[in-house]
């Protein structure tokens, strides 16, 4: 009973160290690209709608990717499958 929880235990810190990086990279990933369009030079200095959806967008990429490869490093450890 007591080996059952401790699993758990750390199936739960995981998946919330997990949430915490996904939310992490995302948001990285949305100020990195409204950076790049507000800043880089030749670029209109206005942050339109499209801007804004391709952040969102690059965000969640960003996201997906820490993510999955968080994932795939897990099931590589015996501890976390």
């Amino acid at each position: 009973m007591t080996e059952q929880q401790e699993d758990q235990d750390s199936d739960q810190a995981w998946e919330t160290r997990r949430r915490r990086i996904g939310i992490t990279a995302f948001l990285a990933g949305l100020v990195a690209t409204l950076a790049f369009f507000a800043f880089f030079p030749g670029l209109p200095h206005i942050v339109d709608w499209g801007a804004l959806l391709v952040s969102l967008a690059v965000g969640g990429l960003a996201r997906w990717a820490c993510q999955s490869s968080m994932t795939k490093t897990a099931e590589k450890k015996p501890e976390h499958k």
